[in-house]
């Protein structure tokens, strides 16, 4: 039974891909004959792939929380790949990624005809990134960050990286706090996180074989950034977050 759940599974997953690599060469061929900004159609395409494959992995999901109705700043707490598909599928969005990404077979060249915006830790590209975030947030189009820089095992939340929400004070866009928690009968999930050496492949053959797990996603309310530093703007988000996922503040667990 266990071994035909996996292949069913399995054979969805690959659907939903083809699906991906089919939009995503349409995505090329249009960069061939048209000038114009594709963000849009990127956008509404990734949303549509996005929530397939959200649907075909093995999560309960529960949203808490309104929409945003207007283009924000999404911030929120890490814990694996699967934030992009659960965050994703809700409504058109890019993302910020690390580099490596863009390396992965198969899933870098979907993430970046996604239109992913890529980062290299430690590169001293931080002038250059500020001004892609700007000017995607200047053209009205939602983004979705994670200022941690890195995956957590859901236990706790790290310091954020206050120069990634800079460039929300200087579009004067709003700022959407999201909090995402996985659990597994009442407590943390030990299966859906993907950190230390973890592999995708390895981590996505685990999750396809585990049973279903909790996922909920609390869209907290929106930060108005105007006549607020970076560093401050920073410290709400990470508060709102902190507070939802552990409660309060004063007993978030530290990060290693």
């Amino acid at each position: 039974m266990k071994k035909l759940r996996f292949y069913s599974r399995l054979l969805r997953l690959l659907a939903v891909l083809a699906l991906g690599l089919a939009m995503a060469g349409w995505v090329s061929l249009l960069e061939r004959f048209r000038r114009n900004e594709l963000m849009a159609l990127r956008q509404r395409l990734t949303r549509r792939f996005l929530a397939q494959l959200a649907a075909a992995l093995p999560f309960r999901l529960s949203l808490h929380g309104q929409l945003p109705e207007r283009p924000m700043l999404w911030v929120g707490n890490h814990v694996s790949w699967t934030d992009i598909p659960l965050l994703g599928g809700l409504v058109p969005l890019s993302f910020l990624s690390k580099s490596e990404v863009r390396s992965w077979p198969l899933a870098g060249w979907l993430a970046h005809k996604a239109g992913t915006l890529f980062i290299r830790r430690g590169a001293g590209d931080s002038g250059l990134v500020r001004s892609q975030l700007l000017r995607h947030l200047q053209h009205g189009h939602d983004l979705l960050i994670f200022p941690e820089g890195t995956t957590t095992d859901g236990r706790s939340l790290r310091s954020f990286h206050s120069r990634l929400l800079a460039s929300a004070v200087e579009a004067q866009v709003p700022v959407q706090p999201v909090a995402i928690r996985y659990l597994r009968d009442g407590a943390v999930d030990p299966v859906a996180p993907f950190i230390g050496d973890d592999d995708l492949l390895s981590h996505l053959l685990r999750l396809l074989r585990s049973e279903c797990s909790e996922v909920e996603i609390h869209l907290l309310p929106p930060l108005d950034s105007q006549g607020l530093s970076r560093t401050e703007l920073s410290r709400q988000a990470h508060t709102a977050i902190a507070e939802r996922l552990f409660g309060s503040p004063a007993a978030l667990p530290v990060a290693a």
